[in-house]
């Protein structure tokens, strides 16, 4: 080999060894202000076509998640060194000023096609679309990345919309409406009118004690964070990595925390599996506290009597939502019960959740119209 050739391979091994020195960007948090780009938060970097995750950027999923227009999310928390959340049994973690939450809404691709503008895979891949904590962008077209971020005054939520280059996302305070198709593995497809909350929507949501209107994290409870997660160096439960990682103090062994079912589970009974739903769908506004409270119906997992539940309950508000139907719930009879008619209409009248769908979810409506034709009981009795 010529000297000039031995030159130029000597510096590109180099610039390579370099490179993989070159150290990772660190997560910077926003004690105030209103960041107009993702990236300047660095929770999430770009590289080989990939979208991965900072130093200290845990994942994490749920053992029944909150349906969105069939769209997959990566979930992750991050918190200042040496502060922890605050284990709580029941209630959401109690998180350190400086945490931010991050979950990015994202679609699979349909097989072997590339980004045309709108159409996507209804399904999920079958791992999910996350390997090894990152993100395959040549498979999935991610759609926008919502923050939560705990500052002193409180939780900020925070809006972020992936550009077409999908090399970032900007703020979006006022939302955004994104016209998509959702293609089935028969190829049958269905326009879809997604819709990135605004802030007051994310409030909308997040507000889950009406008391105090304050806004706060749904998904990160015991229940709903029990279960094991694929990281990159190996399968763990999630309460245990998270203590073992220093964001969690206080939690008991996985088998002495509460468990939420996977709704999708068929090995779990099918009254885990429907009340699971209905307490990640439902749970956070129809709770004795939440923004439905004075529907006097609630659907929170610690809700056990029935009347509260739906049963054989009228409606507080008569009108388009009922349908001409008079109790929430009719044991054994779906297409008597207020509760499945809402749930299967896509009518913004009429449909529940009012808020983060525009698309029928239905094996979420065939599940509870299951669940509600074994139910036992009449209500002229």
């Amino acid at each position: 080999m010529a000297q000039g050739g031995r030159r130029i391979v000597a510096l590109m091994l180099a610039l390579l060894a370099l490179a993989s020195c070159r150290p990772q960007p660190q997560v910077h948090f926003f004690a105030e202000g209103q960041p107009q780009r993702l990236s300047q938060w660095q929770l999430l970097t770009l590289q080989d076509q990939r979208l991965r995750l900072n130093p200290g950027v845990l994942p994490y999923d749920l053992n029944s998640p909150l349906f969105s227009d069939y769209a997959l999310k990566l979930r992750t928390v991050w918190m200042p060194q040496g502060q922890a959340a605050q284990y709580r049994e029941n209630e959401t973690f109690e998180f350190p000023v400086g945490t931010i939450i991050s979950k990015t809404f994202y679609y699979a691709l349909p097989q072997g096609a590339r980004w045309d503008g709108g159409l996507v895979a209804r399904q999920a891949p079958e791992d999910g679309g996350l390997q090894d904590e990152t993100l395959d962008l040549r498979r999935v077209r991610l759609i926008e990345t919502r923050l939560l971020v705990r500052r002193e005054q409180g939780w900020l939520a925070l809006p972020y919309v992936w550009n077409d280059e999908q090399n970032d996302a900007v703020l979006q305070r006022a939302g955004a409406l994104l016209p998509l198709q959702l293609i089935d593995a028969q190829g049958q497809r269905e326009e879809v009118a997604y819709q990135v909350p605004d802030q007051n929507q994310c409030a909308g949501c997040h507000a889950t004690d009406n008391r105090s209107r304050q806004i706060a994290p749904i998904g990160p409870k015991a229940r709903h964070l029990n279960r094991d997660f694929d990281y990159a160096d190996g399968r763990e439960n999630q309460l245990l990595r998270w203590s073992r990682s220093g964001y969690l103090d206080g939690a008991p062994e996985a088998g002495q925390a509460p468990r939420a079912a996977d709704w999708t589970d068929t090995h779990a009974s099918l009254d885990d599996r429907a009340r699971a739903y209905l307490d990640i769908n439902c749970g956070h506004c129809h709770s004795p506290t939440g923004p439905a409270l004075t529907s006097g119906m609630s659907l929170d997992a610690a809700t056990r009597d029935r009347l509260k539940l739906g049963f054989c309950k009228q409606p507080i508000a008569a009108g388009k939502g009922t349908g001409g139907r008079l109790y929430g719930i009719v044991p054994g009879d779906a297409d008597a019960s207020i509760l499945a008619f809402r749930m299967d209409s896509d009518d913004p009248a009429v449909m529940m959740p009012e808020l983060g769908r525009s698309v029928i979810h239905r094996e979420g409506v065939a599940l509870i119209r299951q669940w509600i034709e074994q139910q036992q009981g009449a209500c002229d009795s």
